[in-house]
């Protein structure tokens, strides 16, 4: 069964969500809601869930650092995004980050049921992949423990990079860049590795 997540600052969406769609139709459940961006993250990380469905103009959350940090460090994790018409201009960005839907509110209940089609058909299909591939040699991003997803990785080095150079006169923490970014700092310090040589310290300086 896959695991769902809803996220959104409109508790009327959420609990909507939760009860009208049925999910036994996709072999999902809701395992995990939240009403604002970091508590979100928070609860990502600890579920681990297979589908995302989140708003993007919430408290304490920039939508695309989030759907930066969530496909670069769980890449196969599908996202659907539920936003008001300002925010549709970040469409274009969001789908070249990993978005598999990016939906309009008020969304009809046929766009969100073929969104939903769209994601566990994406997972049934990358879990077939990878079932016929186990024996194949890992690639370099595989090897060092850094899940792959160019356009996200790259958006995330380049605000880490920027928000260490604007902070430089503070006394930075590794930590702090990685909650920037929406990404652990496992990862963040991964990704630095790997794009420019360097380890944070060594950026620090």
């Amino acid at each position: 069964m896959y695991k769902v997540a809803i996220i959104d600052d409109e508790p009327i969406i959420v609990e909507g969500l939760c009860k009208t769609m049925a999910w036994e139709k996709w072999d999902c459940q809701v395992t995990g809601f939240a009403y604002n961006g970091r508590e979100g993250m928070e609860m990502i990380q600890k579920e681990r869930p297979d589908i995302i469905i989140s708003d993007i103009n919430m408290p304490e959350m920039d939508g695309l650092k989030m759907i930066a940090g969530l496909k670069s460090e769980f890449p196969d994790m599908q996202l659907i995004i539920l936003t008001g018409y300002r925010e549709f201009e970040y469409a274009r960005e969001a789908i070249s980050l990993g978005v598999t839907r990016f939906l309009l509110k008020p969304s009809k209940m046929n766009e969100l049921e073929e969104a939903m089609d769209a994601v566990t058909k994406r997972i049934a299909q990358a879990e077939q992949a990878e079932e016929r591939m186990l024996q194949r040699i890992p690639s370099d991003s595989e090897e060092e423990g850094v899940p792959y997803h160019n356009e996200a990785n790259s958006f995330i080095v380049k605000n880490a990079l920027e928000y260490i150079q604007e902070n430089s006169h503070e006394k930075l923490r590794l930590a702090d860049v990685a909650e920037m970014v929406y990404v652990s700092q496992w990862h963040l310090s991964k990704l630095l590795n790997k794009h420019t040589g360097k380890t944070f310290s060594d950026l620090l300086n």
